[in-house]
């Protein structure tokens, strides 16, 4: 069953207000205490990689890299984390997936060498007469 909105003139349920405002108090201490919050504390919003700096306004595309690639490699220290922008972020994780694949990539195999020679019978074609006459 679909609650009614609330109408104009009608009272607010300060109780319900107050729950949500603890909830999202409580949410934010357990982020607080995740691995981006703690390195965004730890590092200075600035690239590991290309040395772009952040601000609060841009500070969402800075991300947490694990230099391990360990997601749950978390000391407290910082010691496994590296900031880095989206796109060196990105470009670290493809260059260890290409390692991972030995520089192979995504499904390449190595292709068969050819078996047709298009100028195999060239020589006869050219010695042919081809019926003109000089």
């Amino acid at each position: 069953m679909a609650k009614q909105p609330r109408r104009p003139g009608q009272s607010i349920d300060s109780g319900k207000l107050d729950r949500i405002v603890a909830e999202g108090r409580r949410n934010a201490e357990q982020r607080q205490q995740g691995y981006r919050e703690q390195s965004l504390k730890i590092h200075p919003w600035v690239c590991g990689r290309c040395g772009r700096e952040f601000t609060r306004a841009n500070l969402h595309e800075l991300t947490v890299h694990h230099k391990d690639h360990n997601h749950d490699n978390n000391p407290p220290d910082g010691s496994n984390w590296e900031n880095l922008c989206l796109y060196c972020h990105d470009n670290e994780h493809q260059r260890y997936e290409e390692h991972v694949r030995g520089h192979e990539g995504l499904g390449k195999k190595e292709a068969a060498p050819a078996t047709h020679n298009p100028f195999a019978d060239l020589k006869a074609m050219l010695g042919k007469d081809d019926g003109k006459e000089d």
